[in-house]
Order: structure tokens, then sequence, then C-alpha cells
């Protein structure tokens, strides 16, 4: 199969990866507590995986390939999910738009540094100026994006006391550090993923190996706190599209795991991010899956067209 035409499955993920985030926010809404509904959306990510598994358990891996995986590789899912629980708890605070502009820089600044000193066992490439420059254009897009939140209620409808009184006492702008950290473990966690595939050989063993970590730890710390609880009328409020949030998400990572080789590390993530910065966008302007809407202006569509701009250099470099 030629390599052009992963690229829809590969956009699609991106767009998925965008509505995962944003139905997350929603499940976490009506499950109350932030670490049940992290538990209820990975929960089906590991039963499909293991399924899958167990019907296709071939290729195995062997000895050599199990002596030769990084002591961090199986830690590449919880790496990601830190951006998984973000979304899940921050990105109707701050917009689709600022949290998916805000982790995508942040995923692709840290991977051109990976990159760049050959960290976690990828190549060095010492510094190029053409990607940092791809990579200055997005984070000046991003500030763009970010401009416009959903505490401003002229933009989108919203109050600044629907954000404001959220529960976390903080300013959506307050926020955006935590988000950045969010995006640059989601970075690594894509480089542990694919240093887990090789090593276990299996894709279908690997996502399952990279998310049971993920959900043990979840329930974990979900039964350590497990106030405070949904009540009957949230959880009537509960859709059944929210708990496959987790699922919508896992395309990306799965995606990750399959065609990196195949399309190549920068057309990748250039595809992926793209369709999950312009999903991000649209979600916040038509107000989808009960996102606060924040109308995209000129400032978010200028902000989206450097990052556009910025993924460009990226990918052709």
């Amino acid at each position: 199969m030629s390599a052009a035409l992963l690229y829809p499955f590969i956009i699609l993920a991106g767009g998925l990866q965008a509505l995962g985030n944003s139905m997350n926010a929603q499940l976490r809404g009506q499950l109350v507590n932030p670490f049940l509904a992290a538990s209820v959306s990975f929960l089906p990510i590991v039963l499909v995986f293991a399924t899958l598994f167990l019907v296709m358990p071939t290729p195995l891996p062997g000895l050599d390939t199990l002596g030769g995986m990084p002591w961090y590789a199986p830690l590449g899912g919880l790496a990601g999910a830190v951006a998984v629980f973000g979304g899940l708890a921050l990105v109707d605070k701050v917009g689709a738009g600022p949290f998916n502009g805000l982790t995508l820089t942040a995923n692709i600044l840290t991977s051109l540094a990976m990159d760049a000193l050959g960290l976690f066992g990828l190549p060095g490439g010492g510094f190029k100026p053409l990607p940092w420059l791809g990579g200055l254009l997005m984070a000046v897009g991003v500030t763009f994006i970010a401009r416009v939140t959903p505490e401003k209620g002229a933009a989108g409808g919203a109050t600044g006391g629907e954000t404001g009184e959220a529960g976390h006492g903080l300013g959506p702008r307050l926020l955006y550090p935590f988000i950045v950290g969010a995006g640059a473990l989601q970075a690594i966690g894509v480089v542990w993923n694919a240093q887990l595939r090789g090593a276990l050989v299996n894709p279908w063993l690997a996502a399952l190996v990279s998310f049971l970590p993920v959900l043990f730890v979840f329930v974990l710390v979900f039964l350590l706190r497990p106030k405070p609880l949904p009540r009957r009328a949230d959880l009537e409020g509960v859709r059944w599209w929210m708990p496959l949030a987790g699922l919508a998400g896992a395309v990306a990572v799965f995606a990750g795991l399959l065609f990196v080789d195949k399309v190549g590390a920068g057309a990748f993530n250039g595809l992926l991010i793209t369709a999950n910065l312009l999903t991000s966008v649209a979600l916040d302007h038509f107000g989808w899956v009960g996102m606060k809407r924040v109308r995209a202006g000129a400032s978010r569509l200028g902000g989206a067209a450097l990052m556009v701009a910025g993924i460009a250099l990226i990918s052709l470099a």
C-alpha cells in the first residue's frame, strides 16, 4: 500500500484525538470524580485491545527483542495519559482550541528537542533551523488562538463565572503551564510507545501493555479517593458516546504504532496535528459535544494558519 493512501486514516485519527479530549471533558462533568471518569474512559480501550490480542496473538516477541527493551518503554501510555487527563479536567475550562494548541505546540517542540539531542535512543540529528522556525510559528499561532477563551462571554456566549468557578480556583491562563507539561509528556510517550512496539512486535500486545498501567493507576487512585461521587441526576446525564472518549483518543496512539514507520514521523505528526488543531477550533466554534461556544474569529483563524504553516515547515524539513 502506498504511504499516501494512509493519509486519510491519519487525518481521521487527529480529528478523533481532538474530539476525544472534548468528550472526556463532558464525561468528567457528569461523573464528577475525575479519577472515576478517567477509569471509565480507559476501560473500553483495555478491553478492546485485550480482545484484539486474544483474537490475533501472533507474532509474539522473542527474548532478544525483550532484552533490548528500555525499562521506561512500558510507561509510554502513562506519559501520554497525562494529556488525556488534562483534557478530561481542563479542556472545558480553557476551550478546545487553546488546550489542543498548547499541547500540540509543546508536543512538537519537545519532539524537536528529542530529535536534536538524541534523547531516549533517538539518533541525534543536531540543530536544524527550519523545523525550529516552524516550532516558533506554532508558538506564535497558539498565542493568537489562546487570546479568546471561554471566560470571555462575548466570544462564545459563556460567562466568566462559568469558567472561573469550576472548582480549581485558577483562571484559564494560569492553567497553561500544566497543559504545556502535558503536551511535552505526550511527545515523550509517543517515543516510548514506539520502542515498546519494537520490543513486543505484536501491535495489539504493545497497545495493551501501554494502556493497562494507565487503567490500573486511575482505578487505584479512585479507590483511594472515591469522593466526590456522581449523583443519580449526574449519571442520568451521561450520554452513550461519553464513555467512548478514550477510544477516540486511542486511535491516534495506535495509528502512531502502525503508521509512523510507513509514512515518516514528519508527515505523520504534521497530518495528525493539523487535523487535531482544525477539529479543535471547529469544536469551540460550533459548540459541539457540549463545549462552550467560542467563535473562530480573525485571531483564532490567523493563529490556526500560523500553526499549520509551522507544521508544514517541520514536516518538510
